[in-house]
Formats: C-alpha cells, sequence, structure tokens
C-alpha cells in the first residue's frame, strides 16, 4: 500500500425531484395534520419522483454534479458504488444502470445494501479502494425512490420518506489535502433487525398475490423502538469518530446526520452536550431520503457556506439492519 496515500472528497452533487408532497396533502390521504407530523418528526414537506423514475434515473443528475465539481470525465472512474434500498430492480443493480447512463463503461459498478447507512458504508469501501492503491478515482452515489415502497394508508411510516440523490466522487490525494477522509466506522448488529423492514419481495417470502394483499412490500416501521436504537448508536459513533481522532465536540465545525427524525437529533446533541446548530438539518424539507440523506445534506451545507476550509466535519448514519457508520472529513 502507497505510504502517504490517502482518500479525498473532491466533488459532490444532489438531486431532488421536482413534485413536492406537504403534510397537508398527506393529510388528504391519511389521518393525520401538518401539526401533528411536524411535532413528532420535524417534516414540513418531502420530494416524490416521477412516475417514470427509477433510482438510477434520480442518481444520474447527482452523479454528474459531483463528477462536474471533482473534474473528471465518467470515464476517469475505476469504480461506482451505488447505495439504495430501493433499486431500479432486484438485478443488474442500480449501479449497472447508473453506469450506463452516465457513459462510463466499462467502469466497475455494484449496489451496496445498508438500508440509510448505505452511504457512509460505501464511503468505508471506496477510502479503502483509494489508500489501498486499487483506484484513483471512485463516485459514491446514495439514491432513494422511498415513495414507490411507502404505504400511503400507514400513517405512521408515510409520513417520513422522500426522494433523491447525493454524490460524492472520493479521489486519491496527498495527507492534508481538501476533502480528506481522515476515519471511517462501520457496525452492525442483526440480530433482532425486525424493527425497520420490508418483509416481502426477497427469497425468504417471494412476491404472491397474499404478500401483495397484505401490503408486505412496503415499509414496516417499529417506531419506539427505532428512535432509542438510533440514538444509542449515533451517540456513540460521534464520540468514537470523536476518540479516533483526538476531537473534542469544539473541534467539530458541523456534523451531517443521516436526516431520519428531528426528535432523534434533538436527544443526540443533549446527550452530546452540544449546541443544534452544530448539526445541518434539512429533514424539514425532504423527510428521510434513506441512503441519500447524508450526501444532499453534505452538499447543502457545502452550497450554504456552512463549510469552511479545514472544517472538520462528521457525517453518522443509521439504519435498518440495525447497521450504523460513520465518518471524519477535514473539508
Amino acid at each position: 500500500m502507497p505510504d502517504q496515500r490517502r482518500a479525498a472528497i473532491t466533488g459532490c452533487g444532489k438531486y431532488l425531484p421536482e413534485q413536492v408532497m406537504t403534510n397537508h396533502d398527506l393529510e388528504a390521504l391519511v389521518d393525520t395534520s401538518d401539526e401533528w407530523i411536524t411535532t413528532r418528526t420535524g417534516i414540513k414537506e418531502r420530494r416524490i419522483a416521477a412516475p417514470d423514475q427509477a433510482a438510477s434515473d434520480v442518481a444520474l443528475p447527482a452523479a454528474q454534479q459531483a463528477l462536474a465539481e471533482a473534474g473528471i470525465a465518467p470515464t476517469d472512474l475505476d469504480l461506482i458504488i451505488c447505495a439504495s434500498m430501493t433499486p431500479d430492480m432486484m438485478f443488474p443493480s442500480t449501479g449497472c444502470w447508473l453506469q450506463g447512463k452516465l457513459g462510463a463503461v466499462p467502469t466497475p459498478a455494484f449496489d451496496l445494501l445498508a438500508a440509510c447507512s448505505g452511504f457512509s458504508y460505501s464511503m468505508a469501501m471506496a477510502r479503502g479502494q483509494i489508500c489501498s492503491g486499487l483506484a484513483e478515482h471512485v463516485l459514491v452515489v446514495g439514491t432513494e425512490v422511498m415513495s414507490k415502497f411507502t404505504d400511503f394508508t400507514d400513517r405512521t411510516s408515510c409520513i417520513l420518506f422522500g426522494d433523491g440523490a447525493g454524490a460524492v466522487v472520493v479521489s486519491a490525494a496527498e495527507p492534508g489535502a481538501p476533502g480528506e477522509i481522515l476515519y471511517t466506522t462501520m457496525g452492525a448488529d442483526g440480530v433482532n433487525p425486525e424493527s425497520m423492514i420490508m418483509p416481502a419481495g426477497g427469497s425468504s417470502q417471494p412476491a404472491t398475490h397474499e404478500t401483495v394483499d397484505q401490503r408486505l412490500h412496503f415499509v414496516k416501521l417499529q417506531g419506539r423502538k427505532v428512535y432509542n436504537l438510533a440514538v444509542r448508536r449515533i451517540v456513540e459513533v460521534i464520540r468514537e469518530c470523536m476518540d479516533a481522532c483526538g476531537l473534542t465536540p469544539a473541534d467539530i465545525g458541523l456534523i451531517v446526520p443521516h436526516q431520519m427524525n428531528q426528535r432523534i437529533m434533538e436527544a443526540v446533541v443533549h446527550r452530546l452536550d452540544i449546541e443544534m446548530d452544530h448539526l445541518f438539518v434539512n429533514i424539514d424539507r425532504y423527510g428521510n431520503t434513506g441512503a441519500a440523506t447524508v450526501p444532499v445534506a453534505l452538499h447543502e451545507a457545502h452550497e450554504e457556506g456552512r463549510l469552511a476550509p479545514g472544517d472538520i466535519v462528521v457525517m453518522v448514519t443509521f439504519g435498518a439492519g440495525v447497521s450504523w457508520a460513520g465518518a471524519v472529513v477535514r473539508w
């Protein structure tokens, strides 16, 4: 492995579909209200993909923007990692669909399924490929069309999700380069995975008339259990990232957390004894976009001037599995 080889984010991008679904729109579908949703989740609206937009379609403009910012062509890529739990289809991979649409043939491409933790898992994979000398440029994309797997008769889950995509280019760099990835971590606990699940559609319960009639092809959540698990694991990941990099809360310029629930984020900052303005929050506009939440938020923080050169950024995710992951970047 090259002695001084490092991995750095050299470009980022995002895409949100045009259609906006507000809380008032949901009031016409289920027994809920704007006040109830806002108070419990922090969400005011979310984006909904068009009927003809699959995960790879949503990913394409985000990937193109990230490549343009990095100043490289699709054919310069050595690997494409696509994080999604709402793929175009079971196979071929959404990564391969995206590769073809980008014009990046014959770049290797694959999907990584770690639910909402997928982007952070993919960042760790990309860093490993770069630091080992196996790649120079890796495209990492988080893309979701959650609306196509959301049960709009279930008020506990349909209020949470939205569609979108975010992308970064991870490239080989010298130590101290802008965007250097300083640390990555991943974890999972598959002993009791039922807290977040899509029961049918896989080999455990292949699609039948019965599974469709029972609405088993939609996301199912155990809200209170998810809340408790998420708060505990997110706090643990942030503390691990700080300890590994010798950081204190005062050293962190911005925390970019998975946007799953405003209350979860508030509980996290309370336990860490930091101010809420240390977190970048956009859940009010987009809801939970799964693996896309962190790269979308990272790009928006970049666009809005929340990230200055040299700032320490901590990204943290939690998802089904259950799974969790984090990354530390010097912007």
